[in-house]
């Protein structure tokens, strides 16, 4: 049904997000964090089921807790400065190009032959790290 009046609509900032830690894993503080298959935060690694979410603004350590239990805020929006692979180098000419995730600080050029997850855009190549958007 349409408005028929001015409607007070609820909002969130979107920039921080707080959500639910997977089970039994620890991230840390400027980390790279994803969501796994199930919708739970979890350090970046190599897999194929893994959504960027974007960097851990704290320390949580969820080892021993079931899915859920421990919360952690996550900055999203931004563009942060990961590692870059060295063995599968992300390049200056791979600028506006999909990166992908290797660990919980480093991306990589390709997907490993469909064995990591897209990271996001690289937005910039620094001799220490790539600029991701994600």
């Amino acid at each position: 049904m349409s408005l028929s009046a001015d409607r007070n609509t609820p909002m969130k900032d979107g920039g921080i997000i707080p959500v639910p830690v997977a089970t039994n894993v620890k991230i840390y503080a400027g980390s790279l964090v994803a969501a796994n298959a199930s919708g739970y935060a979890t350090p970046g690694a190599v897999a194929t089921t893994l959504t960027y979410l974007g960097r851990a603004e704290e320390q949580v350590d969820n080892t021993g807790g079931a899915n859920g239990d421990k919360t952690i805020n996550i900055r999203r929006k931004k563009v942060f400065k990961w590692k870059n692979h060295g063995a599968d180098a992300v390049t200056q000419a791979e600028l506006g190009q999909t990166c992908y995730i290797v660990d919980d600080e480093t991306v990589a050029k390709t997907d490993g032959t469909d064995t990591r997850s897209v990271a996001g855009k690289v937005v910039g190549v620094d001799s220490d790290g790539v600029w991701v958007e994600g």
